[in-house]
Order: C-alpha cells, then sequence, then structure tokens
C-alpha cells in the first residue's frame, strides 16, 4: 500500500514561495530595463540618441512631439517644411529635419497644424532598433534577425517591402515599414534575376536570384500611430 506524501512543513512553504515571488520580481526589473527610454542625457543632447522603438519613438521624437518641440530639440535653422510623397499620388505633411546624412530624418504629421505626428521616414543609415536593423543592413542580416521571411517584389510603389507578420519581428508589423533595395547597377548587371523579383507579388527572402542583386535594407519607416490595417 503506499503511503500518504508528507506535507512541507508551512516555514518551508513560505521560504519556496518567497524565493520564487523575489525571483518573478527580478525577471520583470530586468524585462523592463532591456526597454531603452529617453534619459535626461540624450534630452540635453537629441543628436547622441539614434535609437529606434516603433511605435514609441524615434530618438527623442515621440507620438506627442510638436514642431514647437524640433524647433527646440534640432534649431530652426536644420527644420524645413515640404509635402511629402507617401505613396499611390499621396502626400502628407512634413518637417525634414537636416543633420549630417547618416542622421537625418522625415516627421509626416497628420495635418497642417504639425502637431500630431503620424511617423518618420527616409531615416539615415545611424537609426537603427535594438535589433540592430537599420537602412543598410544586407539581406542576409536581416534574415538572420528575422528568420525565413517575405517581401513584395521590386519596381513599383510598394515595391520591396517587407512582410514582418510570422517573423522574429512580427510584433512590429503595425509600426514597423521595412523595404528592400537592389544596388543600383543590379538591373544592368544581373537583368534576368531583377526582372524575376519584380512586381506587385511576393517573394522569399531565400529566392536565388537575390544573391546577384546586392540586396539590403534602403527604407525604414517608423509608425509612432500603429496603422489599423
Amino acid at each position: 500500500m503506499l503511503k500518504p506524501a508528507k506535507s512541507l512543513p508551512i516555514a518551508t512553504l513560505i521560504l519556496v514561495l518567497g524565493g520564487l515571488i523575489a525571483k518573478a520580481a527580478m525577471s520583470s526589473a530586468q524585462a523592463s530595463s532591456a526597454v531603452p527610454t529617453i534619459t535626461k542625457a540624450t534630452q540635453a543632447n537629441p543628436l547622441q540618441d539614434t535609437l529606434v522603438i516603433p511605435g514609441e519613438r524615434v530618438g527623442t521624437v515621440t507620438r506627442s512631439t510638436t514642431r514647437q518641440d524640433l524647433v527646440k530639440q534640432f534649431g530652426k535653422a536644420r527644420l524645413s517644411d515640404q509635402s511629402v510623397h507617401i505613396g499611390e499620388g499621396s502626400t502628407q505633411p512634413g518637417t525634414r529635419v537636416d543633420l549630417d546624412q547618416e542622421r537625418s530624418f522625415t516627421v509626416i504629421w497628420s495635418d497642417n497644424t504639425r502637431t500630431k505626428p503620424v511617423e518618420v521616414r527616409n531615416l539615415g543609415s545611424a537609426w537603427q532598433t535594438p535589433q540592430g536593423i537599420r537602412v543598410g543592413t544586407p539581406l542576409n542580416q536581416l534574415q538572420q534577425k528575422l528568420g525565413t521571411f517575405q517581401f513584395f517584389g521590386f519596381a513599383w510603389d510598394y515595391g520591396g517591402t517587407v512582410a514582418l507578420e510570422g517573423t522574429k519581428l512580427a510584433q512590429y508589423q503595425k509600426t514597423l515599414v521595412l523595404r528592400l533595395a537592389t544596388a543600383p547597377n543590379a538591373p544592368q548587371r544581373a537583368p534576368n534575376d531583377y526582372h524575376a523579383v519584380i512586381g506587385d507579388r511576393k517573394f522569399s527572402s531565400t529566392n536565388p536570384r537575390l544573391k546577384s542583386l546586392g540586396v539590403k535594407v534602403g527604407e525604414m519607416i517608423v509608425r509612432l500611430t500603429p496603422t489599423q490595417r
């Protein structure tokens, strides 16, 4: 006959539970600290902060930033208002922040009051996500960070757009747009491979035709207000 299992003393149970709670609290604190935030140092010198958190911020630019805030952060002389082409013949009010070539960017606003930013685009290569994705990231490195993914063919308004669904960064699918680009001379250097991966249809990142095209991240758009699509 099986003997009934002995119950642990209450004191032992309390110690075990206390240890588990402490461990959970530590893990939570570590997870919170893993997400970089805007510090006083970067607020004092916004040029030092080139971190992109999709849906949250691009450096010191957040969804509550206004054009007047940009003046305070970067100086009036570095700003220029413009109408920005966003695809399919549409334009939206924008403000270009002219820093050096690697750090410049454009804020797209919801309307002409320029008080509610929708997204940031035309980012220089200094801007990168916590995973190290930036304009200029080669295809093989991007695939290491995302896993195998699909993208839309080249040579149209949304050409090269990466489908983040099902990748390691699926949580960014409504807040981050990555568009691949080929080397400028790819159509002349490898015309057969190039024309095999163009048009409004999806291709795999493992497609062998891509090897000769010098593919890399050519554009990164960060949405501060997630799309409803």
